[in-house]
């Protein structure tokens, strides 16, 4: 399955979740951090396109130093994205083909909608919340209101969001209340895996 949310929905929250539940959850966003480690040819990418400044002292990625960069930079971002999206795409389909047969394999992506990936999931989970309500839990983090505002501006509406998907999982209450939703996501999506015929 994909599980996508905007910034600051509680996508991580329901991720963990998941994986105390039983599942194989494969997160894009630390896969995108590890195809840039140093040493990587990720990262000498990026470098060689971006230049030595978005290398922080210990000559990793600075990550605040390429936000500033590719958020207000369509083509700059596109170009990034060009660089790591294949490196995660390969590292991904990897990890998807070590889990075990009859596991329930959790892709756990920010940008499932932008990127066009909703087909090629069997169910697709959104986490959703009001945007007033993201932007108080992103600033209870460090990061301020208009960068949050920023970064919602260049993801999928959730109007995009809902269009594709199988299941939404509302968050505009407590943390017991997701998890409760998330327990109850997880018994659908079992008896969904014991109902489907093995290929």
């Amino acid at each position: 399955m994909g599980l996508t949310g905007g910034v600051g929905s509680g996508k991580s929250t329901v991720s963990a979740r998941l994986a105390e539940l039983g599942a194989v959850v494969i997160d894009a966003d630390a896969i995108a951090r590890e195809v840039v480690e140093p040493g990587t040819p990720g990262l000498a990418a990026v470098v060689e396109r971006f230049g030595s400044a978005v290398l922080g002292a210990d000559g990793r990625l600075d990550r605040p130093a390429v936000a500033a960069i590719v958020f207000s930079d369509e083509a700059a971002r596109a170009d990034l994205n060009a660089i790591v999206h294949p490196l995660v795409g390969q590292r991904t389909g990897e990890l998807m083909a070590a889990a075990a047969d009859d596991a329930i394999v959790v892709y756990d992506v920010p940008l499932l909608v932008e990127s066009n990936m909703a087909g090629g999931f069997e169910v697709v989970v959104v986490v959703e919340a009001d945007p007033e309500l993201r932007i108080q839990r992103l600033a209870g983090r460090g990061m301020a209101e208009a960068d949050a505002r920023a970064r919602m501006a260049i993801q999928a509406t959730d109007e995009q969001r809902r269009a594709v998907a199988t299941e939404l999982l509302e968050n505009n209450g407590t943390r017991d209340e997701l998890i409760t939703a998330v327990d109850a996501l997880w018994q659908r999506l079992v008896a969904r895996s014991q109902s489907t015929p093995e290929a």
